[in-house]
């Protein structure tokens, strides 16, 4: 695989116990699984396995209970849907390396499926701690690591595991990811169109100065894109500044020039009154947001050049609202692109986060090449760091 990195086909699966960690993260409503997208992603790994044979050990965090077990956060709801998904039995442990889960995993048979409990009710799986990380591994003979959206945690499930036990291979989402994202690092189709958005110039200061040397033309927006036109001399009103990175901000639009990249900020703005959903709002230019306003998406005629430069694309990556998509006053802006990235016959990705949620609530998920399961993670691998529960998997293989 692109990657370097063993897959399924590495080792010989039957009658082992597999430990295998997957991205169940999932939001719950009234005790129940509010979108069961990532469970999807994971049964082809589950079902592989199964067919070889395996006692498959599933292994997932849901939410941040920072290391105590937070009984609304207990992994149960997932595992009925994901034994109705599965159309199998799904042994459920109460604990993460106790009792419970010695037990059931000691009765699995042949192709059967047990769900550890929440990874992070373990205050050491965050910290690594090899305590943890010795009871995960004397649980299970192998492991696959299918949780790409956790690949750039340095945690006990990530890469404590795959550093005591012999076989150690990427699962089918994990592959198909790296795969996809490697792609866009090493030979898109072009010209390559990157499109970006969310809250903050400084997450993703790493991921702009590495596209800026692979992309054809960068589009920014979402509440970063008013430190970029701070930058250029405008005044923003109340709108979300990051007054730190301005001259960072100088420096990306000076550099875009000089290598001839096509770097888009927006040209109108829709302005609101108030940071509120009914608050007044009406759209002005880039320049002439009124004093004490601020700024909550991006204006139709941005979008109009934003569709403009998505079009005729080879490669398309986006991350990133352009707005307070959740409003329906401020979603145009984010709707329009999602709607212009669907439309694309180029090559399309969607890198995780809010723009995969964008992208499904407008039932486009199916319009894209590739909805990437991990915001941090894909950012990450794009910034071209070496994750670290993919070097784990490296140094196995080596």
């Amino acid at each position: 695989m692109a990657t370097d990195i063993p897959g399924l086909g590495a080792f010989d699966a039957g009658a082992r116990r597999v430990l295998v960690r997957v991205d169940l993260n999932v939001p719950l409503a009234g005790g129940e699984v509010a979108d069961d997208l990532r469970i999807e992603e994971s049964l082809p790994t589950v079902r592989q396995l199964r067919d070889a044979g395996a006692r498959v050990v599933l292994m997932s965090h849901l939410g941040r209970p920072k290391g105590t077990v937070v009984e609304d956060l207990r992994l149960a709801p997932v595992g009925h849907r994901l034994a109705q998904l599965l159309g199998a039995p799904v042994a459920l442990a109460t604990d993460v390396v106790g009792d419970s889960s010695r037990s059931v995993v000691d009765r699995l048979g042949d192709g059967d499926v047990a769900l550890l409990e929440n990874l992070r009710f373990e205050a050491g799986e965050e910290a690594n701690d090899d305590g943890l990380a010795d009871a995960l591994a004397g649980l299970g003979d192998a492991y696959v690591n299918d949780a790409f959206g956790a690949a750039h945690r340095a945690h006990a499930s990530v890469v404590g595991i795959p550093a005591r036990l012999d076989d150690a291979v990427a699962g089918v989402l994990m592959e198909r990811e790296l795969t996809t994202l490697s792609r866009l690092l090493h030979e898109p189709p072009r010209p390559f169109v990157a499109i970006l958005g969310g809250a903050k110039v400084s997450d993703k200061l790493g991921v702009i100065e590495s596209l800026l040397g692979r992309v054809d033309r960068l589009l920014i927006g979402g509440a970063m894109c008013f430190t970029f036109l701070a930058a250029k001399g405008y005044e923003v009103g109340r709108s979300r500044v990051e007054t730190d990175q301005i001259d960072t901000c100088r420096e990306l639009l000076e550099r875009a020039e000089r290598e001839g990249v096509g770097l888009l900020v927006p040209v109108d703005i829709v302005a609101a009154e108030a940071f509120d959903a009914d608050s007044e709002h009406q759209r002005v230019s880039a320049d002439g947001i009124p004093d004490g306003w601020m700024g909550l998406d991006i204006g139709s005629e941005t979008v109009e050049r934003f569709v403009a430069a998505i079009s005729g694309a080879g490669a398309v990556l986006w991350n990133g609202p352009m707005g307070v998509f959740e409003w329906q006053a401020f979603a145009r802006g984010t709707e329009g692109v999602a709607r212009a990235v669907a439309a694309s016959e180029g090559f399309t990705v969607i890198g995780g986060g809010d723009s995969a949620a964008a992208i499904r609530k407008l039932g486009l998920a199916d319009e894209v090449s590739h909805v990437s399961t991990g915001g941090g993670a894909s950012l990450e691998f794009l910034e071209g760091r070496d994750l670290p529960g993919v070097a784990a998997l490296r140094r196995t293989a080596s």
